[in-house]
Order: structure tokens, then sequence, then C-alpha cells
């Protein structure tokens, strides 16, 4: 696939292409070293190739979500900001510790730096067993502290991206019940392979509280019945409430990503495959 066919793949139709979820990760690690609290060590993916890829593919701006590896070192996606392929492309999400007192300040010095980049804390529960120390992931999302967390993103106009399994679904449905003025991102289709079935019916109640969006990603965690998944993520969430993340680093997985989603909401209408495609992420994500 050359790149001329490419960009007019991406162009098909009048609507941009937003990408919701990347991670970037540089190739010089001694400039950019990874947290010795990081919980993995990824190949690069370094912000120099990810320049002269997206704007060959059409996609017109893409939300760093900054990512495990770095923990509450946000140098890189700063070095990200500050090169970007063009003015205003990055957004991105922040990673703190939500149990302690200082985040919101934390987040305070970042926000000031770049404003209206950082638009999100993301808040990981991946297993079902809760942490008040360590890497900063799988806090307990009864605690005091996060709603303390929590209180202190609505009163900035942050949102809340939550990386978790379904059993997790209620409690945060309590934290959005609670705090209605945090917009909440709910990551990869809620992982939705990894629970029960009554637990993927309480993701799907999730859909009640209006300031709940569901992110269309992540879709190595659904292996099984992922038709019948986003089809009942559509009805429950609806069109104006899906965004779109991960369309790929690179020219084959960019293809096969579009090639999903069309497949996927073969059954939604194109103005409503526009929304998901980009429209809903340039409000969402502060471009419009």
């Amino acid at each position: 696939m050359t790149r001329r066919t490419l960009l007019a793949m991406a162009l098909a139709g009048p609507s941009p292409l937003i990408d919701t979820h990347i991670h970037l990760f540089a190739d010089d690690r001694k400039k950019f070293p990874y947290h010795p609290r990081g919980t993995y060590q990824p190949e690069p993916e370094p912000l120099e190739k990810y320049a002269k890829f997206a704007p060959a593919a059409g996609i017109a701006g893409a939300v760093i979500v900054h990512p495990e590896p770095y923990q509450d070192d946000h140098t890189y996606l700063e070095y990200c900001f500050a090169n970007e392929p063009k003015k205003d492309f990055f957004r991105g999400t922040c990673l703190f510790d939500a149990m302690r007192a200082d985040t919101p300040g934390r987040i305070d010095g970042l926000v000031k730096k770049w404003p209206g980049r950082v638009r999100a804390l993301r808040i990981h529960r991946v297993t079902p067993t809760a942490q008040t120390a360590g890497p900063i992931r799988e806090r307990p999302l009864d605690a005091p502290e996060m709603r303390a967390t929590w209180k202190a993103l609505a009163e900035r106009g942050l949102m809340a991206q939550m990386h978790f399994i379904p059993m997790h679904a209620r409690a945060i449905g309590k934290l959005a019940g609670e705090f209605k003025g945090v917009r909440v991102v709910l990551d990869h289709l809620g992982r939705n392979n990894q629970g029960t079935e009554e637990e993927w019916k309480d993701v799907l109640q999730l859909a009640r509280h209006k300031n709940t969006v569901m992110k269309f990603s992540g879709l190595e965690y659904s292996p099984k019945g992922l038709e019948a998944r986003v089809k009942q993520v559509y009805e429950s969430f609806g069109p104006q409430r899906i965004v779109w993340g991960g369309l790929g680093m690179n020219e084959a997985a960019f293809a096969k990503a579009q090639a999903e989603l069309n497949r996927l909401f073969h059954f939604a209408k194109e103005g409503e495959r526009e929304l998901i495609r980009g429209k809903n992420a340039l409000k969402l994500y502060g471009w419009a």
C-alpha cells in the first residue's frame, strides 16, 4: 500500500480522523529513561516516527496517553508537545497517584505549563486487588483520597480516563454519579471479555451517567463476541458518546483499524461513523 493510497483511504469521508489513544516511547533511554517503578519496558515508538506517519495517514490530531513505563515523569510527553508534527496536533493525559494529597498541585503545574493540552488523569484498575502504594495503578476506587482527586478534577474541568476490568464498573459508576462535572472516558471497550456477563452489564449500565464516554479501542482485549459487544455499546451509549482510539503506528495497522471500524459499525449511518471517527473527539478533547 502506497502513502498516496493510504491518504486517499483516510480522506474518503468528510470527517476528521482523531486517534484518542496512542503511546509514544523515546528511543533515547538515556535522555528519557523509564521510571524505576515502570510496570513494563516496551520497545521504542518515538515521536519522530509517528510524526511522519500520522499526517500522511490523514490523522488530524492524537491524544498521547501517558504510559506506565514513565510513571509520573512527564518529560517525554512534554517533549512531544514541544515537537509535534503541526501546531496543536497533540492532546495528552497525565499519570499521577490518586492517593497522594499533592496530586492536584502537581496536575496544576503540568496544566499551567501546557494550557489546554493535558485533558485527563488516567486511572488503572485492571486487577481484582487494590494497592495503596507502589507503581501508580490499582488504587482503591472507594478510598477518600480517590474521591478527593475526582473533586479536584471536577474543579479543574479535567476528565478521568478509566482503564479497568468490568468488575470495577459499579465503583466507577458511583464516582461518575457523584462527580457529574467529570467526563469519564472508558478505555478499550471496558475490556469486556475480562469479566462475567453480569459485570459486562454493569459496564453497559455506565451509559446511564451522561458524563461517560466509551472508547472504541483495545480490540485485542475482546477476542470473543466482539460484534455483539460493539452493538451493545452502540445501543447503550449512542454514537455521540463513542470515540475511536488505536488507529495504529504504521500503515498496515492503520489500514486494519480502518477496516475494523467499518466492519464493526456497519449498521451505523455514515454520519454516525463520522462522529466516532473524529467529530466527538474534537469536542471532548478541546480541539473544537
